[in-house]
């Protein structure tokens, strides 16, 4: 579907007139307000989200409740609490050369960004950036995922009834809108998607030497040492891999197990995973592969592995979109399952024995975007987080890294250190409008 231009020619003209308006007059009170408007009207829309979510992704409601819904609120929650701060101005020392003068830095609003959202977290990964942009004091265009229409659909009317369009706008469409979208000079543009999307937004961003947020997939590794506790372990990799039916940026996507723990890991893995979605690919409590297209390339990363001598060691098998949960080993570089993100509930088990190997492995990769590591030896973690760089470590955990508000996303490790939410978080604190960064968490 290709929209005639002057929608959203419109759309974008009108909110970039008011960018010197905006600056003089969308303060503190203001942004506060608007995002109290946001906040009460996706309140409201609880239970229509839950439905849409349902109807796109065939998601139990709980999973929607817990990472669109409350993460969403979080941000508004957060963003709020702080923006007071975020906006103070921040004077610095004067060096020599500037001797009896003042200085200060003035935070101040990029003017018009655009958000283009993935389909996999298609109200969290959308309204997420949009509530940074907005805290920002900046307008919004959003162009949802036309794989995810019934989220897309609602999120269009929740804006439209909420907030004025010189503020912000949910313009709908498949990739012809995003393109012409791209080639309008925006003063931002957050895209979270695939590297391969990723450098032609960047490209076309460049044209109007336009800054970009590029928030992009890749195969999160994740390493069961010898000492790790495997009960935990499997709790928290069957809860990381198959939520939302494995189709999220930061799940773990491959499993390095040590040799001398695999069989009773897998053990204890299998019956967690029994547990939660029973044996059946139909299960209640798993959400769906969002489109025929991409149920047809998960099974076909499948059939590629077996063929080249993969074993499956669990496999609840498949009924259309419904794709219950696989485990399978023996995986070899000339896979497609090795080489490709897998995005769906497929997780391959590599047996190692000699860490190094495993880190020379990831670091042969490209960055990922999450590392997890399940081991209760100090010296073998740190040496883990001291030879790899990934956007965000997880310790004895999964997912949650990104829902600490006080963590930035993406990016490579620092060197910071500080206390949280039980946890030692691992990273300076980073204002959520405009984050940069990373960090990681150890759980106890």
């Amino acid at each position: 579907m290709l929209l005639p231009p002057d929608p959203i020619l419109a759309a974008f003209t009108l909110q970039k007139a008011r960018v010197a308006e905006r600056r003089r007059s969308f303060g503190l009170a203001e942004r506060r307000a608007v995002l109290d408007k946001l906040a009460a009207a996706i309140r409201a829309n609880e239970a229509a989200l839950v439905e849409a979510c349902a109807e796109d992704l065939g998601r139990p409601e709980a999973e929607t409740i817990l990472i669109e819904y409350l993460t969403v609120l979080q941000d508004i929650r957060h963003a709020r609490r702080h923006l007071r701060r975020w906006m103070r101005p921040r004077r610095v020392a004067p060096t020599l050369a500037s001797f009896g003068s003042s200085a200060r830095i003035e935070a101040q609003p990029r003017g018009v960004c655009l958000v283009i959202a993935p389909w996999n977290l298609p109200f969290a990964l959308a309204m997420g950036p949009v509530v940074s942009a907005l805290a920002a004091g900046n307008a919004v265009i959003l162009k949802p995922s036309e794989l995810t229409p019934a989220t897309s659909a609602l999120m269009a009317r929740l804006v439209a009834q909420t907030l004025p369009p010189d503020l912000c706008t949910v313009i709908e469409g498949d990739k012809a809108v995003a393109e012409q979208l791209l080639a309008l000079p925006f003063d931002h543009i957050f895209f979270t998607g695939s590297p391969a999307v990723g450098k032609i937004v960047m490209a076309a961003a460049a044209k109007n030497l336009t800054s970009v947020t590029l928030e992009l997939g890749g195969k999160s590794p994740v390493i069961v040492g010898e000492g790790a506790d495997l009960d935990r372990a499997a709790d928290w990799i069957t809860f990381g891999k198959f939520l939302n039916a494995g189709q999220v940026c930061i799940a773990p996507d491959h499993l390095f197990v040590h040799t001398s723990v695999k069989d009773q890991f897998l053990q204890a893995l299998r019956a967690r995973i029994a547990k939660a979605y029973g044996t059946a690919a139909t299960s209640p409590h798993l959400g769906r592969i969002v489109s025929d297209s991409h149920a047809t390339r998960l099974a076909d990363l499948l059939a590629d592995a077996v063929a080249k001598g993969a074993r499956p060691v669990l496999d609840n098998g498949s009924n259309g979109r419904a794709m219950g949960p696989v485990l399978v080993e023996a995986i070899t570089p000339e896979m497609r399952l090795d080489q490709e993100e897998i995005f769906g509930p497929i997780l391959p088990i590599l047996p190692y024995d000699d860490l190094g190997q495993v880190i020379d492995r990831i670091n042969a990769r490209d960055k990922p975007l999450a590392l997890y590591i399940f081991d209760r030896d100090r010296a073998r973690i740190d040496r883990i987080v001291g030879e790899t760089t990934s956007g965000g470590v997880g310790i004895n955990l999964t997912l949650v890294q990104f829902n600490h508000a006080n963590l930035p996303f993406g990016g490579s490790i620092p060197r910071a250190s500080g206390r949280g939410m039980g946890c030692t978080a691992f990273a300076p604190s980073a204002m959520n409008a405009q984050c940069c960064g990373t960090g990681f968490w150890r759980c106890p």
